[in-house]
């Protein structure tokens, strides 16, 4: 295992074996990063989602998956192409990594991926003092949106770990909008997740406004904004704060705080709460 890699590890002062686990998927995410630049998978895609949030801007809640969205709509983007790059990124450093792009069983417009490593044999392999399970993996899911809904912008992040390199991100109002579309576009508002709920507090606590522009194009195309239907940041809140009012807010809570360095951040949630903070959502 490379130093750089034990060093990190230990940086992140883990008090659980969940804790360290989520460190070592962190830097999993992280080095799949520099292998996609290296692979130039950035000049096609952008990174969006939670995870995007926490690496580069922030958040301070660990998150599970990549997401990205390709620049514009690319029907026959494969995804396969930039796998073989991020495994040997992986083992570059001695993480030992499975990347298998994922069969798709139904025609979608997601082209999906997953980096697999065997838990116990890295936790060995770090000297930590925690264990796993025999078996057990970690696991980073890594997605991209290959027809994308138009008018997010994009800019340039530098990142420096484990080596200098750029990453092409959706900026905070465009990934702000997407976190809106997420959190009340899910199947079933009462099988919540916590976690878009988490970030949308993030959000509107800096004060940052969402691109409507692009929130509306996505709400249009995923059906949840009708095309003869006016959109306007007044009609967005009245439809969201409609959409809140069966809220599940302990299931909400279950959801978010494995990923929280500290439980205290949800004592203050309430439905009201997040009503008050829609109420704040403005262009």
């Amino acid at each position: 295992m490379n130093d750089i890699i034990i060093d990190r590890v230990k940086s992140y002062k883990a008090k659980t074996p969940e804790q360290e686990k989520d460190a070592l998927r962190e830097i999993i995410q992280e080095i799949a990063l520099l292998g996609l630049w290296r692979a130039k998978f950035f000049e096609h895609a952008a990174f969006y989602g939670g995870t995007a949030l926490r690496i580069l801007y922030g958040l301070d809640r660990f998150s599970e998956d990549l997401d990205f969205t390709l620049l514009r709509p690319h029907p026959n983007f494969k995804l396969a192409t930039y796998c073989s790059g991020v495994r040997e990124e992986l083992a570059a450093y001695g993480l030992d990594a499975e990347v298998e792009q994922k069969v798709k069983k139904t025609q979608t417009t997601t082209e999906s991926a997953f980096i697999k490593a065997d838990t116990l044999i890295h936790l060995i392999k770090i000297g930590s003092p925690f264990r796993a399970t025999k078996g057990e993996l970690l696991k980073v899911k890594f997605e991209v949106d290959t027809s994308p809904a138009i008018g997010f912008a994009t800019e340039v992040k530098q990142f420096f770990w484990p080596q200098a390199f750029t990453v092409t991100s959706c900026d905070l109002p465009s990934l702000f909008a997407g976190k809106i579309h997420a959190t009340f576009c899910r199947d079933r508002i009462a099988n919540v997740k916590g976690r878009d709920f988490y970030d949308l507090l993030w959000y509107v606590g800096r004060g940052i406004k969402p691109n409507f522009v692009y929130l509306e194009a996505k709400l249009r195309q995923s059906g949840n904004w009708s095309e003869g239907e006016a959109f306007s940041t007044a009609v967005f809140r009245d439809w969201a704060l409609e959409r809140i009012t069966n809220l599940d807010i302990n299931a909400a809570k279950r959801d978010v705080a494995r990923f929280l360095p500290d439980q205290r951040a949800l004592e203050g949630w309430s439905r009201d709460m997040f009503k008050a903070a829609i109420e704040r959502i403005t262009a």
